[in-house]
């Protein structure tokens, strides 16, 4: 079973192999609101980590989402930019935003379990 680790940026990353899937978390789409609007990027993106790769919009703001790592964009989830309601219903499930190909491995030392980020969250509440 793969862990699931997560940024400061309230994104989550879950691998399968040498695949991440990514996604924001509970926490985020209840600071956001109702989501109403979701861009991902397309397949064959390269995304350096921190970097700005998808976006969302909620009816309190607009925000853009980070990669937590880097990699290849293999994969978007078009549904959720159809039907963007699917982050607020099942962000750290079916409202996943990307897969890309894991470029550096050693990356995902630097995000936080869901321990860690738990009390990240209690420390940090906005």
């Amino acid at each position: 079973m793969s862990e699931v680790k997560f940024s400061k940026n309230h994104e989550w990353v879950k691998t399968e192999g040498d695949t991440a899937v990514i996604g924001i978390t509970k926490h985020a789409t209840e600071m956001l609101g109702d989501i109403v609007f979701v861009e991902v990027p397309e397949s064959g993106k390269t995304v350096e980590i921190n970097g700005q790769t998808a976006v969302v919009e909620s009816t309190k703001a607009a925000s853009d989402v980070y990669s937590p790592i880097s990699g290849e964009v293999v994969e978007s989830n078009k549904s959720i930019a159809d039907d963007p309601s699917k982050v607020n219903a099942d962000p750290e499930g079916e409202g996943w935003f990307f897969k890309i190909k894991i470029k550096n491995k050693s990356e995902l030392d630097s995000l936080m379990s869901s321990t860690e980020y738990e009390k990240f969250k209690k420390e940090n509440p906005s």
